[in-house]
This record gives structure tokens, C-alpha cells and sequence, in this order.
């Protein structure tokens, strides 16, 4: 029986080794039955630009291109953090860049895919600067600008999330459910599968005369190694405990 593997925010960074590896390890030892992987957004801490060079990231390219020899499907959908994630970047790994969301099969069971920052809609000024990043001439500015520049941009950002985010109520940073029922329905889709919240687990969901399910996965912990993953077959979607 074929599988897929499904994971989001690993925020992976020069500086947090342990995740690094815990992925490396992960994408090595893929089953002979894995025939797809789709990393569901936040893949790296801050990504700014697919010019960026370096042993690391050539680490990676080597270790998605091993997965995709082997016939297995590479997806990636940006994140909140990697959102100037390109095409180049996609090539280099072997895979394709995912739209915004994505209603896929599988293994016979229809699942709605995405980061999940699109439905965090009661937190304004984050909604504000999503709308203004994802456009093109904003993303040609930034990417206009040297290495160095957007990478003290980078750092800002990081700095002003951490401290708004420090401020914020925890029920505006998580997902607005009007705004859940209203992608599931948009997409006839009882099952929603995404990442960014940091708060895994099984959520029901009450749709207009049927039930469903939003399934999140967990967030890479550099401090405890620890992370949660998805795994999909025939049998539908389980969620595990992945420790690294």
C-alpha cells in the first residue's frame, strides 16, 4: 500500500542543526512505498531569495533530488516565512511550487492543502502584510534589493513578529473557524490538512449538513527534537509523533 508524507514549519536555519539533521534523516529513510512529500509551508526560518548560495542549502537540494530520483513526487507550498520561495529553488530540489491551496487525492481520500496563515483572519495587521508580500511588484522590489540588505530586512521582520506576537491574544494567531467552513465548503471538501498554528491534532468541523475535520501539523523544536508529521494511505490520515 502506497503512503505520502505530509510536514510544515521545520524553520530550518544554519543555527538549528538538530532540525536540520531530523530532516535530512526523515527524507533518507523514506519508505519504499512513499510515493509523494509535501512540505506544507515554513520549510525555512526566513528565506530571501533563491539566489542565495552556500554548502547548507546545497545539503538540501542534494537531499530533495536523492527523494525525487527515487520517482517520488516533491510538492512545496510557501509559508508565512518563505514566501519569495521560487521556481529556481523548486527546480533545484526537484519538485514544483504549490498554488495557495490545493485540493488534492489522496490515496482516495479528497484533502484541502495549505500553509493555514490564509485563515488566521482576526489577527489585522498580519492579514495586511500577507496581502501586500504575496503581490508581485512588492516580491520584485524585495528581490530587487542585494543579499545583504533583505537579509537585515529578515532579521527585522523576525524581531517585530516575536515581539507582536509576544502581545497578541492566542485566539487571534489561530485559525478563524468561519473562515475554515467557509474554504471547505468553497472546495466541496470535508477534510482540511495544514500546518502554521503550531497547535497539532484532529479538529471536527461542523459543515452544513455533514461533518469534517481539520487535521494540523506540528511545528520542528530544535530544544526537544520533537516534531508532527502526517502520513497518508488508503486507510485516510494519521498524525505522528516524529522525534529527531
Amino acid at each position: 500500500m502506497s503512503t505520502t508524507l505530509l510536514l510544515s514549519d521545520v524553520h530550518l536555519s544554519p543555527d538549528l542543526p538538530r532540525c536540520t539533521a531530523g530532516l535530512l534523516s526523515l527524507l533518507q529513510t523514506l519508505p519504499e512505498n512513499c510515493q509523494a512529500v509535501y512540505v506544507l509551508g515554513d520549510l525555512f526560518e526566513v528565506w530571501i531569495g533563491d539566489d542565495q548560495q552556500s554548502d547548507y542549502l546545497d545539503s538540501l537540494y542534494a537531499a530533495f533530488q536523492a527523494v525525487t530520483q527515487r520517482g517520488v513526487s516533491l510538492a512545496f507550498c510557501h509559508g508565512n516565512r518563505d514566501f519569495l520561495l521560487g521556481q529556481d529553488f523548486a527546480k533545484r530540489c526537484g519538485g514544483r511550487l504549490m498554488a495557495e491551496q490545493e485540493l488534492v487525492n489522496l490515496h482516495g481520500h479528497a484533502v484541502l492543502l495549505m500553509h493555514g496563515d490564509q485563515l488566521c483572519t482576526q489577527d489585522a495587521p498580519f492579514m495586511a502584510f500577507r496581502e501586500q508580500s504575496r503581490s508581485a511588484a512588492w516580491q520584485n522590489g524585495m528581490l530587487s534589493q542585494p543579499l545583504e540588505q533583505r537579509q537585515m530586512i529578515a532579521n527585522m521582520w523576525r524581531m517585530q513578529s516575536k515581539q507582536a506576537n509576544s502581545n497578541k491574544p492566542e485566539n487571534i494567531m489561530d485559525v478563524t473557524p468561519d473562515e475554515v467552513v467557509r474554504v471547505l465548503q468553497e472546495a466541496d471538501c470535508n477534510t482540511l490538512l495544514h500546518g502554521h498554528t503550531h497547535r497539532p491534532g484532529r479538529y471536527p468541523v461542523a459543515l452544513n449538513g455533514s461533518s469534517g475535520e481539520r487535521i494540523v501539523l506540528g511545528d520542528w523544536r530544535e530544544d526537544e527534537g520533537i516534531a508532527v508529521i502526517a502520513w497518508a494511505d488508503a486507510d485516510g490520515i494519521r498524525l505522528q509523533d516524529y522525534s529527531f
